[in-house]
């Protein structure tokens, strides 16, 4: 099993610098040509399957990536979706250090750590992901398009990390490719 992670093309909150969370907003149009431009670079891998979150930025995603490589339609997996940002859900991305107690500063953003869906929690629902995926799809490769939290606790999951360690690695951009190794994960 070869398990490739897309994160969702830009929409409407990220270009307005908001964090989504559960939000429902479109991609923009710069996230269908990101969309675009990951399927073609995609195209001609052996895809076996393909998962997305249930919301639109990245159900929408996996649609333009499977028509533009020819992989299959995706189907909605509620396990990819993105970290429930709580009474952050809407609010500015450069607030985060202002109204967030406990604060992890990436290389990129700053991640809030208390309310809504934590990361030990996001973590056990990445585990569980790859535990069904391991089950149902043993022999296949899988394309995941899905959002950056949960994107980083599935790759924790793969490699057994704590959700801190996760959190170092480098922050994951619209339409960036985890491709899942057992030696070391290709970023492109």
């Amino acid at each position: 099993m070869k398990i490739f992670i897309v994160r969702h093309g830009q929409d409407e909150d990220n270009a307005n610098g908001i964090l989504n969370g559960h939000r429902d907003k479109p991609l923009t149009e710069l996230g269908r040509e990101q969309a675009k431009t990951t399927g073609l670079k995609l195209k001609g891998e052996n895809i076996d399957v393909v998962f997305a979150s249930p919301l639109k930025r990245a159900f929408e995603t996996a649609q333009i990536i499977s028509q533009v490589a020819d992989f299959p339609e995706p189907i909605k997996e509620d396990l990819l979706i993105e970290r429930d940002f709580g009474i952050f859900t809407g609010k500015p991305v450069a607030d985060i250090p202002i109204l967030a107690k406990k604060v992890y500063k990436g290389d990129k953003i700053n991640y809030f750590l208390e309310e809504g869906e934590v990361f030990p929690e996001l973590l056990k629902r990445g585990k569980k992901l790859l535990e069904k995926l391991s089950k149902e799809y043993p022999d296949k490769n899988i394309l995941l398009a899905t959002h950056g939290d949960i994107a980083k606790m599935i790759q924790a999951s793969y490699h057994k990390w704590t959700w801190e360690e996760a959190l170092k690695t480098p922050y994951f951009d619209n339409t960036g490719v985890i491709i899942l190794t057992d030696n070391k994960d290709v970023i492109e």
